[in-house]
């Protein structure tokens, strides 16, 4: 039942069918679907699976869009995804007896299985797909334009990537870094439905944590990735994971020129702003459980045991951990479910003191199913002050009063919860305070409690505790328990 700190906090998805109706919307995949059902017999590509130029006017068309360079340039893009997704197949042109005698061999197409299952499969095989176009996506996110590099393309279309000075894990790695950023902003508790701003992500990942007024050099390091990011971004907006605001054009000088300033230089709209939706949460989350990072989803532990819950949620903020734990309650109902969550939070480990405090929230939400089995353990060492508690909130009659021993046991596994979750030192100054202060000779006796975490707590009262006397009080009891302890007495 021991639990790890997860290394993000848990993020509270779409449901599937949702998830699933935003990929179909989002454009480039709907391009993508349109051009895989416009293809034919006719349809021609080349040695790369790409439309032929003379068949992209036509795509263009059928897409709705102008058939000229940029009308061209989104079909292309539209019909790369319907490849790389198997919305459709590619017949090897190399294969085909009828290629021209100058070596340009095309091939032909034909519908893919994916396609099929866009209307026809599962949520989860909608996303499937989805996610090989985001893949797809991010990979074109990351490559170098190579219209700005033309004098490194030879006459057979190989690149000098030497040349190039382009490390495409360099770049997969930076962008990775840029969306797990982006992602943590807005899983963060607290965290607001608010676009960041491009200049601070941008600087996320250039300003050193412990610097203070960034240098010159530094700040010329940002606004290159801001750049880079306004490019990237562009690329990403289609595929569905981010609702993107471009920098201002007037702020792009070409090579030569001098930039527009801004009218108000408190616009910082200006600058781009950019934040992840629901279906964008989904896939950075996907691709970093590929990547082994550890990414919690509310909702995740709903099919597992009270110990693995209580275990799991253990560092989860508030509102995520009541999340978790309504949906652990809708899919286990409420026979039953107290007297497991009872048993789940027993222990002497370090985090048996968050499991208990978690039981009692989970206890508030089962109601009055649960008094039967909180009244069972009315007379356990570790459980029955918390089954008072929890009694004497709902206002139930024939509550015995604890013993002293029970009362002083319990402050101390209530401070060992909050010290474990490292909750906020204001409100764990004030938890340390009230209790000591209910308490005549609190730390007289507090040193004495058959608790695994008393010398720790009392060692964090004397710390927290604002009255010097008391904490000098705490630092002395700390030390009679460690005595106590290590004497076995």
């Amino acid at each position: 039942m021991s639990a790890e700190r997860p290394t993000l906090p848990p993020v509270r998805l779409h449901t599937e069918a949702e998830l699933a109706r935003d990929a179909l919307a989002a454009p480039l995949l709907a391009r993508a679907v349109r051009l895989a059902r416009w293809a034919g017999p006719d349809t021609r590509v080349g040695a790369g699976g790409e439309l032929v130029d003379d068949q992209l006017p036509a795509a263009a068309e059928h897409l709705g869009l102008v058939a000229d360079e940029d009308g061209a340039a989104e079909a292309s893009e539209a019909w790369r995804l319907a490849v790389d997704t198997g919305l459709v197949d590619v017949e090897d042109p190399e294969a085909d007896a009828d290629a021209d005698s100058d070596g340009d061999a095309e091939g032909t197409v034909t519908a893919g299985e994916n396609l099929a299952l866009l209307t026809g499969g599962s949520p989860q095989d909608v996303l499937a797909i989805w996610l090989d176009g985001l893949e797809a996506a991010h990979a074109d996110a990351t490559a170098p334009v190579f219209d700005d590099f033309a004098d490194l393309v030879g006459e057979d279309g190989s690149v000098d990537f030497d040349a190039l000075d382009w490390d495409p894990e360099t770049e997969a790695e930076f962008l990775d870094g840029v969306l797990g950023n982006l992602y943590l902003l807005t899983v963060g508790e607290g965290a607001g439905d608010e676009p960041v701003p491009l200049p601070a992500l941008a600087a996320s990942m250039i300003v050193p944590d412990d610097m203070g007024e960034p240098t010159d050099d530094i700040l010329e390091q940002v606004s290159d990735a801001m750049m880079r990011l306004d490019d990237q971004f562009r690329v990403l907006e289609p595929i569905g994971i981010v609702e993107y605001h471009p920098v201002d054009e007037a702020l792009l000088a070409e090579e030569g020129e001098e930039a527009v300033p801004p009218a108000d230089d408190d616009d910082v709209t200006r600058y781009g702003m950019v934040k992840l939706t629901p279906l964008g949460l989904y896939g950075i989350r996907a691709r970093m459980l590929d990547a082994g990072v550890d990414a919690p989803a509310i909702g995740d532990l709903a099919d597992k045991g009270a110990d693995v819950l209580l275990g799991g949620i253990a560092y989860y903020p508030e509102s995520a951990a009541r999340g978790e734990i309504e949906l652990w309650l809708a899919r286990h109902g409420a026979d039953g479910a107290a007297g497991e969550l009872l048993d789940a939070a027993r222990g002497e480990d370090p985090q048996a003191p968050l499991r208990r405090l978690h039981c009692q929230q989970a206890l508030a939400l089962v109601g009055a199913g649960a008094e039967t089995a909180v009244r069972a353990v009315l007379g356990d060492s570790e459980l029955g002050g918390l089954a008072r508690v929890w009694l004497a909130e709902r206002g139930a009659a024939d509550v015995p009063a604890p013993s002293e021993a029970m009362i002083f046991w319990l402050a101390i596994d209530t401070i060992a919860a909050q010290l474990e979750a490292d909750g906020d030192l204001d409100e764990l100054q004030g938890l340390v305070e009230g209790l000591s202060g209910q308490h005549s000779g609190f730390f007289d006796e507090a040193w004495r409690v058959d608790h695994p975490a008393t010398a720790d707590v009392l060692e964090a009262m004397g710390r927290l505790h604002s009255d010097k006397k008391q904490a000098k009080a705490a630092r002395k009891a700390a030390f009679k328990a460690r005595s106590r302890s290590g004497s076995g007495n």
